[in-house]
């Protein structure tokens, strides 16, 4: 089995006059369960490709255990670990030829020569590369020597696949087709794969789960429709999704039976709006604390009856900042007064700035967190 299981994972870098100590990785927990793609994703600076190196082997381990199926492997060797590691920056030797590089850790390993050949055209097919074997490096296209580098990984048929932002140098045409073929390799090697990102698309597309990180600690985990239905804090919220989850800080103020949100005047915010029934029962605890009110860019509505938007107080109307046409939709970029709003409307819907649209929320899909602690309110 290639379940990968970190327990209480740290890893701290020592200090020097000049340089403080930095505490990379928080104790973390995690695991990647068999054959699963697991995504690390995060900022610079979580942790995220500290904790890779850690089960690699290219970092020493602070504190807690790394364990790939039953064995634990912090002292061992990474040529011991029986993993596979796909880098950024490719890692190619430019003198030899493409079949040479996929063939040169199997023959470090003293591989019979056929097998050797057998495994590298195997590979090759997959990737389509049967046609370059002879050629080096330095004639091939980025795309096309990341999928050389994924060919010297797939040879080694190692329990573990672990990817350091393999696409980071390619272009975006490129890390659209690239990681859509590691997502088939994935469906055809049917291995364990981790995989680091800062890129919220790659994480969302690729995993069947999804690693959080922030400040070297595991803020969620969990597959990606549930991070972006259902984040479990202000972080999570806002670095989930393009554009991410609209944040509108204020409180809770009780009027007669009704539970309203009214958004923070000090810097000019105007909103202030009654919440539905779902929101009022999650909002009961809250009423006059710091609360925030998250909502998808999708779900702020575009009121476009004149008559509704005249005589509801559910519809607000919001100075248009500027407008991005995508093709298929457009984002609307709308101001407050103190936050500013991003609401993603149908293709034909153009605004100029300085204009004025009528939006209404869904509160269906709307979301409440405790400004102090961060969290998401829950039912539970």
């Amino acid at each position: 089995m290639a379940t990968v299981t970190l327990n209480a994972l740290s890893k701290e870098y020592s200090g020097t006059k000049n340089s403080p100590s930095f505490h990379a990785v928080k104790g973390i927990d995690l695991e990647i369960k068999d054959k699963e793609f697991m995504v690390l994703v995060g900022p610079s600076g979580c942790g995220k490709s500290t904790t890779l190196r850690m089960i690699a082997g290219l970092e020493e381990v602070t504190d807690g255990t790394i364990s790939i199926g039953q064995n634990v492997v912090n002292n061992k060797l990474p040529k011991d670990r029986d993993i596979a590691m796909v880098f950024q920056n490719y890692a190619l030797y430019p003198h030899m030829s493409v079949f040479d590089n996929m063939a040169f850790g199997l023959k470090i390993r003293k591989h019979k020569k056929a097998d050797i050949a057998q495994r590298v055209n195997e590979a090759a097919a997959m990737l389509g590369l049967e046609d370059l074997l002879d050629r080096k490096p330095m004639a091939l296209s980025g795309g096309q020597r990341q999928r050389v580098a994924l060919g010297r990984a797939i040879v080694r048929k190692p329990k573990v696949f672990l990817f350091d932002e393999p696409l980071s140098n390619l272009d975006a045409k490129m890390r659209v087709s690239t990681r859509t073929e590691i997502a088939k390799l994935h469906e055809r090697l049917d291995a364990t794969m981790i995989y680091v990102t800062h890129d919220q698309i790659e994480a969302m597309t690729m995993g069947d789960r999804i690693c959080v990180m922030k400040d070297g600690v595991i803020q969620q985990v969990a597959k990606p429709l549930t991070l972006y239905n259902s984040p479990i804090n202000l972080f999570v919220a806002g670095f989930i999704g393009t554009p991410p989850m609209n944040l509108i800080h204020g409180h809770i103020e009780e009027k007669g039976t009704d539970l309203r949100f009214v958004e923070d005047t000090a810097n000019g915010g105007t909103l202030s709006f009654k919440l539905n029934d779902s929101l009022e029962k999650l909002a009961r605890s809250q009423i006059g604390k710091p609360t925030v009110f998250g909502i998808r860019p999708e779900h702020i509505m575009e009121v476009t009856d004149t008559t509704e938007a005249s005589t509801s107080e559910q519809i607000h109307s919001l100075n248009v900042e500027i407008s991005e046409p995508m093709g298929s939709e457009t984002n609307i970029f709308l101001n407050t007064g103190r936050h500013q709003l991003v609401a993603r409307f149908s293709s034909t819907s153009l605004y100029e700035s300085g204009t004025t649209a009528r939006v209404r929320f869904n509160f269906d899909n709307a979301h409440l967190f405790d400004e102090v602690s961060q969290k998401r309110l829950t039912t539970a």
